[in-house]
């Protein structure tokens, strides 16, 4: 049966409920776990968990949304529609976005992609037994990231927040098996002010297609334009090759677009934006995509707002104004980043630099 099971990567958003609500997923749900996108959201991903791993999922929630984790990966098995196929064995990656959790979910199968996904990630755990083939553990690495300053930290640089704990005692901790009880999700602890994006993997362009909040950018202002209008010109160049790299790690072994583990990054962000398009420059036709634009806006969060705007690869969709290419103060910021490349798009987490 795992011959037959597609190697696709959809991405999730989950609500901070204890229940781990769906609000969102991208149409390849339906390839790996036979669901449609609406039939699952609103529900409770935990009810796709395998009985035997229900308790330990659950509080692996609890403990993404406490610890204000980060480009953390998990294999655990979730249930497929069709009642034969049973239990599907995946890679399930979170990271907390402010008021949600981003990520997501692919098939599990051992060798390179295992090895990528392992050694990129800053937490690896195995819920599944049968899957510890699947854990990596690289010889004292630090974390690719460091900790992620809270909103308070931006202000205030005297207050500390609690997630500068050392994970590896909370995972030392948990392998004795002191695990802090589930107790309540109210008050949450402070998150950290990032933001998540989704790119259109098939546009040269990287049009947005979602933001999750306006922390650091405004939604209504950067949906259905390219990403890289909000990239500064001197670090377009990196960016863009970042996340070709990204693309390019983000294919299975049947020449698919997956997943692909995890780019870390620092560039400068414009806050306003920019015309970043060149006059040669075209989109990547719409016939090799995968997914339209409207596949995927026909299943975002109504928060996002994103229903005003047409299809990256037609002309109908105007450009911003000539004069926000001219202009070269606009606001900016350091931003450090996550990319990851999925079989819907790539997903994009950011936060203000941290203050050293």
């Amino acid at each position: 049966m795992e011959s037959e099971t597609p190697r696709v990567s959809f991405i999730t958003i989950i609500d901070f409920s204890e229940d781990a609500r769906w609000l969102f997923l991208t149409e390849s749900v339906s390839d790996l776990l036979g669901f449609e996108p609406r039939e699952l959201i609103g529900r409770s991903s935990l009810e796709l968990v395998h009985p035997d791993e229900f308790s330990q999922v659950k509080q692996m929630h609890y403990d993404t949304i406490r610890e204000d984790k980060a480009a953390a990966l998990a294999y655990l098995r979730l249930k497929h529609k069709d009642p034969f196929k049973g239990y599907i064995l995946c890679a399930v990656s979170r990271t907390v976005a402010h008021n949600v959790v981003v990520g997501s979910v692919s098939f599990a199968t051992p060798g390179g992609k295992a090895l990528q996904n392992t050694s990129t990630a800053q937490e690896v755990e195995v819920v599944t037994p049968s899957a510890k083939n699947f854990e990596l553990r690289r010889w004292g690495d630090p974390s690719p990231m460091a900790s992620s300053p809270s909103i308070s930290d931006l202000t205030s640089p005297a207050t500390c927040l609690s997630t500068d704990m050392d994970t590896s005692d909370v995972s030392s901790s948990r392998s004795r098996g002191k695990k802090p009880a589930i107790i309540s999700f109210n008050p949450l602890p402070a998150q950290s002010p990032r933001s998540a994006l989704i790119l259109d993997r098939f546009s040269i362009h990287c049009t947005v297609l979602y933001c999750s909040n306006d922390l650091l950018l405004s939604t209504t202002k950067v949906l259905g334009r390219s990403f890289f209008d909000f990239v500064t010109t001197r670090t377009e160049h990196s960016v863009r090759s970042w996340i070709d790299v990204i693309k390019s790690w983000g294919v299975n072994d049947r020449g698919q677009p997956s997943d692909g583990g995890f780019g870390f990054g620092k560039f400068g962000l414009l806050l306003a934006g920019r015309d970043s398009r060149g006059e040669n420059e075209q989109d990547t036709p719409v016939s090799r995509r995968r997914l339209g634009e409207a596949r995927i806006n026909s299943r975002m969060p109504s928060s996002s707002r994103c229903a005003s705007h047409s299809s990256p690869g037609t002309s109908s969709r105007s450009r911003p104004p000539s004069s926000m290419s001219s202009s070269t103060s606009d606001q900016e910021i350091s931003v450090d980043a996550i990319f990851s490349g999925h079989s819907d798009g790539i997903l994009l987490v950011l936060r203000p630099t941290s203050k050293v």
